[in-house]
């Protein structure tokens, strides 16, 4: 099944919802990133709340990025999604391993550590909006919680939820997002807060085989869940040798004539697919003139 993700509304558009599976594009960046588990786990997880924050946005070239930095070993990661559904991301260092958590689980808040969370929004007016918390968990969910709550004055619940397999690949990823609106009822509030604390661990459901719909099915059915909107999502980097070539350009000619003079080809790596493009002399000179 490929990766979708859905919108609904419930209790008469008291409640918006979004839910998502992601395994695919979780299992690519792994791929691309030659990532560990934990660090595996860490790009799903926020992966999967980028993609649906970014379709939250109302423009189509509105750009979401969140940037998640820590003192673990790990570092941090950084993640960009647009309003149709693709995803990019890289770790910073990708081959962390550590012991499990407490729970058994793999320790994402370890390999992260203490720091802060970006959150910055690109829609195409002369600064980009920028919010910014400390992190609470290191564990992504929480943190995506914390920061609707914070920076933009929303009660949301954020799940999330990465399940590895034997083979250290992704074998299922997904999540949610529930937000309460302004003229949310107290008794509304009150009904949702039991009904999520009966869910313990969205990798629960997920091995459960849960999707997108029986998830908000789950938490939102007996508030008359209504399902507006699917869509696909994919892991998609919109990198090309032409970009890179127009970044080339932006070094000084100086600099650009040193690495001319050196005689070697160039090779450039983009840190969100892990694609190299290499420059011969002709090409650097081309560039030059």
């Amino acid at each position: 099944m490929s990766d979708y993700m859905i919108r609904a509304t419930a209790a008469d558009k008291q409640i918006r919802a979004f839910a998502i599976t992601s395994r695919e594009l979780t299992e690519e960046a792994r791929k691309r990133h030659n990532s560990s588990p934990i660090v595996t786990a860490a790009m799903g997880r926020l992966m999967s709340g980028a993609v649906m924050m970014g379709s939250m946005m109302k423009g189509e070239k509105d750009l979401l990025t969140i940037q998640v930095k820590g003192d673990g070993p790990m570092r941090g990661l950084t993640v960009t999604a647009d309003a149709k559904g693709n995803v990019k991301g890289y770790p910073y260092v990708p081959d962390v391993v550590l012991p499990a958590n407490a729970m058994g689980k793999l320790d994402v808040g370890g390999a992260i550590g203490s720091g802060s969370m970006n959150v910055i929004k690109d829609m195409g007016l002369k600064e980009p909006y920028i919010g910014q918390i400390a992190l609470q968990t290191g564990e992504i969910a929480d943190d995506l919680t914390y920061y609707f709550a914070v920076s933009e004055q929303v009660p949301s619940s954020v799940g999330l939820g990465v399940l590895m397999s034997k083979e250290n690949t992704v074998a299922q990823a997904g999540g949610f997002i529930i937000q309460l609106m302004p003229f949310t009822t107290d008794e509304t509030i009150d009904k949702l807060e039991k009904k999520l604390a009966e869910v313990t661990s969205v990798t629960a459901l997920l091995a459960q085989g849960y999707t997108p719909e029986m998830i908000l099915d789950k938490l939102l059915g007996e508030f008359g869940l209504e399902i507006t909107d699917k869509m696909p999502v994919q892991f998609h980097c919109d990198c090309s040798k032409e970009r890179v070539e127009k970044a080339i350009a932006s070094i000084s000619k100086e600099e650009l004539q040193s690495i001319i003079d050196d005689g070697e080809p160039i090779e450039v790596n983009c840190d969100f697919c892990n694609t190299k493009y290499k420059f011969d002399i002709n090409e650097l000179k081309e560039i030059i003139r």
